[in-house]
């Protein structure tokens, strides 16, 4: 399952939350990466406390594990305010809503992960409450119902995420400041790792980060988790530095590859090029030839291995490309077997 890859981009339960809390940055200095996001933000909160108002409402989004949260978080400690922490699925009803807004103060944030999951109810509850900071409640039933409005404090909401074309136009539009977040480049994830390296107290050799930043998809939270992983594996068999052998040798125990390729992946496309002759196979064959639901390989898998330019989607089905069969050493399928870890 997705959430056991050590490569997911999603958090992990309690293991990634206690991680990333102790090595998010607190502040945009200490944030790295998203250079033009900070940038525009460091005008969009700069003007906000010239005039002593809160910041508008921002939406966040892009793939899991690039930051949203973590941005949030910095967000609200340089407006120097609160921030409350919910999600879309938690926010089941529209008194859920209300009791969450009514209870923040001037300038609070409410931070809303996963905001494209909000259901219809509790979106139409927050149109108000976003454009006039007020609520429309409406109390009783049937023809003695009538609305009753509360105002609310000047709160700034902060949504965040990975889908924003399954957000509303009437939510959407609603957000002062929209901002995607990218990949990282390498050197970035370096420093990222460099930086959780300084926290954690662990002694890495450069080479070593390389290798880590190498196979981390360009996403911070794989490049912490890798880090805590190869930490691991490195007080255990030797005397805790990290080198380049040992983070090797970590890391192919983990079954990733040098381009942030497990398992998982690699089935995929041996799949694809033993089976199927590379292609093209239609995304149901290729589920059920892997074992995999398709919408997993559509969501989970296939980005990644797209943005490698080992996969394309043709209107006749997925195709390897010459760059799958180059980095798997196959070319054929007949020595594809010996590129797979067993």
């Amino acid at each position: 399952m997705q959430e056991e890859r050590i490569i997911s981009q999603k958090a992990r339960g309690n293991e990634d939350k206690s991680l990333d809390l102790s090595l998010r940055p607190k502040n945009l200095s200490e944030y790295v990466g998203q250079s033009k996001v900070k940038q525009n933000l460091e005008i969009f909160m700069g003007a906000a406390k010239k005039r002593r108002e809160p910041i508008e409402h921002v939406l966040l989004y892009g793939p899991p594990g690039l930051g949203k949260t973590t941005l949030a978080g910095v967000i609200a400690n340089e407006m120097e305010v609160n921030i409350k922490v919910t999600s879309g699925p938690a926010i089941e009803r529209a008194g859920d809503v209300a009791a969450i807004l009514t209870n923040l103060e001037d300038g609070d944030i409410l931070f809303i992960d996963e905001i494209h999951r909000l259901n219809k109810t509790v979106e139409e509850v927050l149109y108000p409450a976003m454009e006039d900071y007020a609520l429309d409640l409406v109390v009783g039933k049937g023809p003695s119902a009538r609305v009753l409005k509360l105002d609310l404090p000047r709160f700034t909401l902060i949504g965040a995420t990975t889908r924003i074309s399954l957000l509303s136009s009437p939510l959407r539009d609603r957000f002062g400041a929209i901002y995607p977040l990218s990949f990282y480049e390498e050197n970035e994830i370096g420093e990222i790792i460099s930086r959780s390296s300084n926290i954690l107290s662990i002694n890495i050799e450069n080479l070593a980060n390389t290798k880590i930043a190498q196979r981390s998809r360009r996403t911070p939270r794989i490049a912490n988790r890798l880090l805590k992983r190869v930490r691991d594996y490195v007080d255990v068999k030797a005397d805790g530095i990290i080198t380049p052998a040992l983070a090797d040798e970590a890391l192919h125990l983990l079954e990733v590859d040098e381009l942030g390729l497990d398992q998982v992946d690699r089935k995929i496309l041996a799949t694809i090029i033993e089976k199927f002759g590379g292609g093209p196979v239609g995304l149901n064959t290729l589920a059920a030839a892997t074992s995999e639901e398709e919408a997993t390989i559509e969501d989970i898998y296939e980005p990644f291995l797209m943005q490698l330019g080992f996969l394309e989607r043709t209107p006749r089905g997925r195709v390897a490309s010459e760059r799958a069969y180059s980095h798997l050493g196959a070319q054929s399928k007949d020595n594809l077997s010996s590129a797979l870890f067993n």
